[in-house]
Parts: structure tokens; sequence; C-alpha cells
């Protein structure tokens, strides 16, 4: 036998103007979404990783490595440089805090990480660690 549920517009309006509320954050209108892009390539013995942070000093650009977890987070600085008689009419440039993380499948040799800043695009290498071979134990 089926099961009747009651239905309420005013119930499912609630329902998703509160469902994504604390979960995504609040964007102005008009303002763009800023994001890390990046290309994650692999070969055997080594990721690269290739990320789109344009306007970020590379002193604000923060890389950090836990075995086979990567963060990738920046800081873009708001400077403002008004004259005197001069007024903003629109600024559509972004200033806050942007970051991405994801997990390879593989743990990074973080001792020989390299990592390369230029025209915009953070170049990263990470070595893979070497997996130990599993040793086979005799019973005795």
């Amino acid at each position: 036998m089926s099961n009747l549920i009651r239905y309420s517009p005013v119930d499912d309006a609630f329902d998703d103007f509160f469902k994504g509320f604390l979960m995504r954050p609040i964007r102005v209108e008009g303002q763009p979404e800023v994001q890390i892009k990046m290309d994650v390539k692999e070969d055997p013995k080594s990721y690269s990783v290739h990320a789109e942070i344009p306007g970020v000093k590379k002193e604000d650009i923060h890389v950090t490595v836990d075995g086979n977890q990567v963060s990738i987070s920046a800081e873009v600085k708001n400077v403002k440089e008004v004259k005197e008689g001069e007024k903003v009419l629109r600024s559509e440039r972004y200033y806050g805090k942007v970051a991405r993380a994801f997990t390879l499948s593989q743990d990074v040799d973080d001792a020989a990480v390299q990592a390369k800043y230029s025209d915009g695009v953070l170049e990263l290498t990470l070595p893979k660690k070497a997996v130990a071979a599993s040793k086979r134990i005799t019973i005795q």
C-alpha cells in the first residue's frame, strides 16, 4: 500500500530557501564567482598541477601537502588608489580569499615538491612517494 504525504507549497518554498542558505556562500549580484581553475596531470613518477590564480602576488599563495591531500589558497588584497576629485564608477575586480583542495590517488613526497608562479599560473610538481612493497612474513 502506498503512503500519502500532504503537500504544502509554503513548506516547499521555505525548504528551498533554507536548503542552500547555510551551505553555499552568498554572492553579491553582478560579482563574478571566483574559483581557482586547474589542470592536474599524472605520469608514473609525479603529478603536475597548473592552477590559474591571476592578480595575486606569490607571497600571498599558500600550498599545503599532507599525504595525498593538496590545498591551495590565495588572497587578493584590495589596494585602493583613489585620487582627489576622482570617484569609482564601477569596480568588478575580486578582493578576498580563494581556496581549493583535492585528493590524489597516491601520497606525495612533500620534501621534493616544486612550485613556480609565473604570469598568473601556479605550477606544482608533486613527486609520488615510493610505495613500500609488501613483505611476506614466514610463520614459525
